[in-house]
């Protein structure tokens, strides 16, 4: 077989060797990755053959950001100050290093100094993105803080967190897209197109199984094949697929006892080998622990060796090809599948930095991001929306007056502004607990100019009460900060339960607006009128906030994570590993399988306090005319929605689908967004992934669709069914 380079000269053969087009052509042929016209495999490959040794090594080993515990732990020069990682560039051959910021909802915790950070713009965290069902608004999203990430000098981008919401209590939730393989991998899969779309290289992490930070980096999480492949493999699956994301980030945890950086299952079999996935994956951040066995098992790159035991992947790494311990050709695979996806996302083509940041834009961005996923849970008799009329509002908590919050840890974006309410949590690691200056006091009072508005931090819950009393309305925003390295109590901190009961004692007019991580308990919840989960909002929260209370647009977020009702309905009480003696490890038995969430509560005869797919509208929807049929082997379901009330507004309606051999009583394998004016009505017609009508035969490593009929249902979330057809895949 002749050689790329030979491949491209003969191609080149009959060109006229005077003028221009030679000097093109014999570029071509001396450079071709230089060509944005080749595949991103060809360029790859040209210059795979070109690469020294020590040129091919380098790329698989990253560096820290910044200094890590003494001085003999300083990133290379042309490192970002204070970003997430390094890899070195060839510059040789036209090949940019790879600068790495963590980007849970924008670019994150990127330092000028020691005490100045770069101000950058939040989008709403990935639960409150899920929650907008709109993939549209998620792709947009993604492509804003992939420009920002472009503006501040980073071209790879650890954006992309798909874990499926197993333990309500992670303190990572709210990085993640809820408890449903298709719309956590719809969401995130359209997030990694956008930021993608910019040139920069987005992450889908944490594979796999990473549901709790309660000893991440100790805990094996045990579960089987086939309902793993039918619920977290499957949401990173349909991540991939949809978005494409150069690489894949292995998690701290174990699967099944071996580590997931150093297991063949995870990356070799099931992401390269069945997902044919060609990029390359990279290591969580102190998540590689061997040197052989990772390299043999899948991993390509050991992204920031410091935080390690030892440089796995550098001196060591050599040292082990040159004692045939692990192939060359190992490591040429492992250079490869990272020039490909520089090439595939563009990075080579279009260097970082230089770009200026509107941030005005960007923030429209994020708040138009976060009033599509704010879900109304309860609205009593019409409090809401809000009467621009109102004369007397009261306004308690959360810090209203000053901003929103935002999670913690890797996530944590400092806004421009800076922080609104500086000096809370931890001012070290994971802190600190940053509130994003968006106010949704002064948005509300903006919409209610003539109404005499105070502001109560919540503290004294008597004066509180008390001046709750005298209010034509009551507001009531209640905070729950989440972080990496962190699990939760689904309980209110604070007091929080307290206050929302005694303030709704002496109004009965009470709002309650959650910004939270996810679902927490509501003890108050028969007392209150309405409540609104606003989730962590992002740098526009504040006014996406008033614009929903208000009615300037519909409340049309809908859940992706059911709210329990109490601790005892979880497939888990108690946190495993919470009690034992430290760096104990343990295992986690997810015995629930592919039940996860809405199939847990379905499966085991049990009602959340919210399910999953929930949300009430400032209008109303009503379905009609559903029809399934199979044409050519795929399952087609059509059904019309109509506006039946007097506002515009935005629906959600559902897909689900049930047959015998499932893991639980349903499934979504549908779902969309309509947006209708009062009495208007459209027909939806969707396709639904075959796997989705499939089992997974561990045995046979194959899909096999349902043998007998397949149950089909309309609703307007998991516990809403409006109708049902049966249809034979």
């Amino acid at each position: 077989m002749m050689s790329f380079t030979k491949a491209l000269r003969a191609c080149c053969c009959g060109l006229a060797l005077t003028g221009p087009l030679f000097s093109m052509g014999a570029l071509a042929a001396s450079e071709p990755w230089r060509d944005p016209n080749l595949s991103p495999d060809l360029r790859a490959d040209a210059v795979l053959q070109q690469l020294k040794p020590d040129e091919k090594f380098q790329l698989v080993f990253g560096y820290f950001g910044s200094v890590k515990d003494d001085v003999k732990f300083m990133p290379p020069a042309d490192a970002r100050m204070g970003s997430a990682g390094y890899v070195p560039g060839i510059a040789r051959l036209g090949i940019p290093a790879q600068w790495i910021t963590d980007a849970g909802m924008g670019v994150a915790t990127q330092r000028e100094s020691a005490d100045a950070y770069r101000e950058r713009t939040a989008l709403p965290s990935g639960l409150a993105v899920a929650a907008s069902f709109n993939p549209e608004i998620a792709a947009k999203g993604g492509a804003m803080i992939g420009r920002e990430a472009r503006a501040s000098g980073f071209n790879v981008l650890l954006a992309g967190g798909v874990d499926l919401i197993r333990e309500p209590r992670n303190g990572r939730n709210f990085e993640y897209a809820g408890e449903d393989p298709l719309l956590a991998g719809t969401i995130v899969g359209a997030s990694v197109k956008g930021i993608q779309s910019e040139h920069v290289i987005s992450t889908v992490k944490h594979w796999a199984l990473n549901a709790q930070e309660t000893g991440r980096g100790i805990v094996s999480s045990d579960i089987e094949d086939s309902a793993a492949r039918q619920s977290d493999f499957l949401a990173f699956q349909i991540a991939i697929e949809q978005g494409a994301p150069g690489s894949v980030m292995c998690s701290y945890n174990k699967v099944n006892t071996v580590y997931a950086c150093e297991n063949d299952y995870l990356l070799n079999q099931v992401l390269k080998r069945d997902f044919a996935y060609p990029g390359y994956v990279m290591s969580d951040w102190g998540a590689v622990h061997s040197t052989e066995a990772s390299a043999l098992a899948g991993l390509d790159q050991e992204s920031a060796g410091v935080f390690d035991n030892k440089l796995y992947f550098d001196k060591m790494l050599k040292d082990a090809v040159a004692a045939g311990r692990v192939p060359q050709a190992r490591v040429d695979d492992m250079a490869r599948r990272i020039l490909r996806s520089m090439f595939a996302a563009g990075a080579v083509d279009h260097p970082v930095g230089g770009e200026a940041i509107d941030f005005t834009a960007n923030r429209q961005i994020a708040a138009e991001a976060a009033e599509e996923g704010i879900v109304l849970l309860k609205n009593s008799r019409n409090v809401l929306p809000l009467a621009k009329t109102a004369k007397r509002i009261v306004i308690i908590g959360g810090h209203a007056d000053r901003g929103v919050i935002s999670g913690g840890g890797s996530s944590t974006v400092f806004p421009a502004g800076g922080n609104a309410v500086p000096g809370l949590g931890p001012q070290g690691w994971p802190g600190p607990i940053v509130y994003l200056p968006s106010a949704p006091m002064a948005a509300m009072m903006a919409r209610a100019p003539m109404a005499d508005v105070k502001y109560f931090d919540g503290k004294d819950q008597a004066a509180a009460a008390k001046a709750a009393a005298k209010a034509d309305v009551v507001v009531v925003f209640a905070t729950q900060w989440a972080s990496e390295d962190m699990d939760l109590s689904l309980t209110l901190a604070d007091n929080q339960d307290d206050l929302i009961r005694n303030v709704a004692a002496a109004n009965p007019n009470t709002v309650v607006v959650l910004e939270t991580g996810g679902a927490v308990l509501m003890p108050w919840i028969d007392k209150v009128s309405a409540v609104v989960e606003a989730w962590m909002p992002g740098s526009g929260g504040g006014e996406a906030i008033a614009r929903v209370l208000f009615g300037e647009v519909d409340a049309s977020g809908r859940l992706p994570v059911s709210f329990p009702q109490s601790l005892a309905q979880l497939p888990r009480q108690k946190i495993d590993g919470v009690g034992l003696p430290k760096d104990t490890p343990f295992s986690v038995n997810y015995s629930e399988g592919a039940a996860v969430g809405y199939k847990w509560y379905e499966k085991n005869g049990q009602k959340p306090l919210f399910a999953f797919g929930y949300g009430l509208s400032y209008t109303s929807f009503a379905y009609s005319d559903l029809k399934a049929a199979t044409v050519n082997g795929k399952v087609t379901v059509s059904f019309t929605v109509k506006n039946t009330g007097a506002r515009a507004g935005k629906d959600v309606p559902q897909v689900y689908v049930s047959a015998a051999e499932f893991e639980a009583p349903k499934r979504l394998a549908g779902f969309t967004k309509v947006a209708l004016q009062a009495g208007q009505a459209t027909q939806v017609t969707l396709t639904l992934d075959p796997r989705l009508i499939s089992t997974y035969d561990s045995a046979a490593k194959s899909w096999k669709k349902v043998a007998g009929p397949l149950t089909v249902s309309l609703g307007a979330s998991s516990a809403d069914i409006k109708a049902k057809v049966t249809v034979t895949p």
